[in-house]
C-alpha cells in the first residue's frame, strides 16, 4: 500500500472507531472521480459541528504528532487541523460544522483504490463545489478533470445548488458562472 493511502486509511479508521462521521476531500477524491494525478497529502472533513471542536482537536493531537506548534489554536480559528500521519504523511483536517458539509459527508461513498484499500471520499458532485468555492488555479483543472470523466453523470443541479449560497456567502458569485462557462466548453467538444 502506498504512504497516501496508508495515511488516509489511518486516519479514516481512527474517526470510525470513535463513530465520528468524515470523508476524504481533496487529492485522492478528485483521483476518484477525476483525471489520475499525484497527490502529497490527505484531506479529511471531519464533522466536529460548531462549540465542541476542541474535544475532537485534542483526540486527534493526543494520537498524532501536529505540524505546528500550536496546533489546537490554529485549528481552532482556521476550521483546520494540520497533524501527520504515523508514516509522516501531511494530513489536513477540515472541521466541518454548515449544513453543507455535513449532506457533502453523508453523501460520501466507499471506493476500492486498489486492493484492499477502500476510502469513503466526497461524491463528484461535492468535489466540484469545494475546488470551485476554493478557486485556485490547480482547483480549476482538477474540476476538468471531474467534468471530463463523469460527464452526463453529475447532478448539475446539486452542484448549483450547494455551489451559489457558498458563493453568495464569499461575494464571488463569478466562480458559478465560470463553472458554468467550464462545463459548457467541455460538453460542447
Amino acid at each position: 500500500m502506498n504512504l497516501i493511502f496508508q495515511a488516509a486509511s489511518e486516519i479514516e479508521q481512527f474517526c470510525r472507531t470513535r463513530g465520528w462521521r468524515s470523508c476524504i476531500i481533496g487529492g485522492l477524491a478528485a483521483i476518484r472521480w477525476g483525471e489520475p494525478r499525484g497527490t502529497s497529502d490527505v484531506d479529511l472533513a471531519l464533522m466536529t459541528g460548531f462549540g465542541d471542536e476542541l474535544t475532537y482537536v485534542e483526540e486527534i493531537l493526543a494520537h498524532f504528532r501536529p505540524r505546528l506548534a500550536d496546533a489546537a489554536n490554529f485549528a481552532l480559528q482556521n476550521r483546520v487541523l494540520l497533524i501527520a500521519a504515523s508514516n509522516g504523511v501531511p494530513v489536513d483536517i477540515g472541521l466541518a460544522g454548515i449544513p453543507y458539509e455535513e449532506r457533502l459527508i453523508q453523501r460520501a461513498t466507499p471506493f476500492e483504490f486498489a486492493s484492499g484499500v477502500s476510502l469513503t471520499t466526497c461524491s463528484a458532485e461535492d468535489l466540484i463545489v469545494l475546488k470551485a468555492f476554493a478557486d485556485r488555479p490547480s482547483d480549476w483543472a482538477a474540476i476538468e478533470g471531474v467534468i471530463l470523466r463523469q460527464g452526463a453523470r453529475l447532478d448539475w443541479q446539486y452542484v448549483r445548488a450547494e455551489l451559489a449560497p457558498l458563493c453568495e456567502l464569499k461575494e464571488s458569485m463569478e466562480i458559478v458562472e465560470r463553472l458554468e462557462e467550464l462545463r459548457r466548453k467541455l460538453q460542447a467538444d
